[in-house]
């Protein structure tokens, strides 16, 4: 079932065009310098080729809420989200989001020096200008809550993940559970790990130190009704 993105409506970014891309449960919104819907339609269908025909021959990959192994004739990005998965402990389809926002990311970026994708809450970034990117905290007391992203010259993944918020599985009770890392596979993965590890507000401090060990992540941010922890390269605004 179709649910509205209502947070989308709030979506701005200078200077960028917004489309829609969307195929079957895959709803994008791109923003780039340029308009290239119709390459972006056609990177996502290769995209879910990719996903469809591994999950098929190999269907744990769709199932599984464990890593399962990297084998050497996987597709490349099948190798990157059973990397990220078994770097947090958890399935591999829990990096999918990131998957396919780095896919079509990855391809904008040849001919756009600034790229937003948002993925269900989950962004690839790449921007010359300082950006608001809004964090959607459901019930919790924390509204119109953003973090503030600096120009960088490479692409960074922010990915939230929710057990009050949308449909994605989580089995934690988190506002947001939001990661930051300069590989979207990786912060889409570990937010879906950090957010399964947080059931009341007790949880945030352990949460924390346990998303610090954690190689190749920048930054994380839990809310919990109106209680918040965060960590590393996190600015509020």
């Amino acid at each position: 079932m179709y649910e509205k993105r209502v947070y989308r409506d709030k979506m701005q970014a200078d200077g960028l065009v917004y489309y829609r891309v969307v195929e079957y449960e895959t709803d994008l919104l791109i923003a780039s310098e340029t308009d290239q819907t119709d390459l972006m339609q056609r990177q996502v269908h290769e995209t879910r080729k990719i996903l469809g025909n591994y999950g098929r021959a190999v269907p744990e990959f769709f199932t599984s809420l464990e890593p399962i192994p990297v084998l050497q004739r996987d597709p490349a990005m099948i190798k990157r989200m059973k990397t990220a998965a078994a770097a947090v402990g958890v399935g591999p389809m829990a990096a999918v989001a990131g998957a396919v926002s780095a896919s079509v990311g990855g391809v904008l970026l040849k001919q756009n020096k600034e790229v937003i994708v948002e993925n269900g809450g989950d962004l690839f970034i790449k921007t010359d200008k300082t950006r608001r990117v809004a964090i959607d905290a459901g019930r919790s007391a924390f509204k119109d809550l953003a973090l503030k992203i600096k120009p960088a010259s490479h692409p960074i993944g922010i990915c939230t993940s929710s057990g009050t918020v949308g449909h994605s599985l989580s089995f934690g009770k988190a506002d947001a559970a939001t990661v930051v890392s300069e590989d979207v596979y990786l912060s889409d993965a570990a937010a879906t790990a950090l957010g399964n590890r947080v059931r009341t507000h007790e949880d945030i401090s352990s949460a924390i130190e346990w998303i610090k060990g954690i190689a190749g992540i920048k930054g994380a941010l839990i809310i919990v009704d109106n209680r918040m922890g965060a960590w590393g390269e996190i600015e509020l605004d």
